[in-house]
């Protein structure tokens, strides 16, 4: 299923950095208050582990100088209090999760900003529940992009009957 995802959404970036935090949390003994079954769902958990796994790769590669899996090591002792504070913050737990809360700023939202749906629901079906992100996180990219070309060929259109 996973490979069908793959060939249907080209996004391997999200499937190999789910691949990578799955690694990491079994390598490391990592517990739920680090890295939480729903870290997909929370944006700030998703770039912390993303520069983490970045890094990584970085410090792994056969042509790295000799000491950086050592500094690895060291902003990755850095990085888990960080994700500790981010699981914290987001309210995503081992059993259940939620969206971020945000709080608003009396007077500096924008008109349209409702506040998100912070309703706590239990984790069950992890695997499911991230290869339906993808398709969501596929779909969003999709329609940016359609927006995009439908907003460029608007404008030579409009360009075009203008002369």
């Amino acid at each position: 299923m996973v490979t069908t995802v793959y060939k249907k959404c080209h996004t391997p970036e999200l499937l190999e950095l789910n691949g990578w935090v799955d690694w990491l949390r079994h390598t490391y003994g990592l517990p739920a208050q680090v890295v939480p079954p729903m870290w997909h769902r929370h944006p700030e958990l998703l770039w912390e582990l993303s520069a983490l796994r970045q890094h990584w790769l970085f410090c792994f590669d056969p042509q790295a100088k000799g000491n950086q899996a050592l500094a690895w090591h060291h902003d990755f002792s850095q990085a888990r209090e960080r994700l500790r504070d981010w699981v914290t913050i987001s309210g995503t737990r081992l059993d259940r999760d939620r969206p971020t809360r945000i709080t608003s700023w009396p007077g500096g939202e924008a008109e349209d900003w409702t506040e998100p749906d912070t309703t706590e629901r239990p984790v069950a079906g992890r695997t499911d529940d991230f290869l339906a992100f993808v398709a969501e996180q596929v779909a969003a990219r999709r329609a940016e992009q359609d927006a995009t070309i439908h907003d460029v060929i608007s404008e030579e259109q409009q360009a075009r009957d203008g002369r």
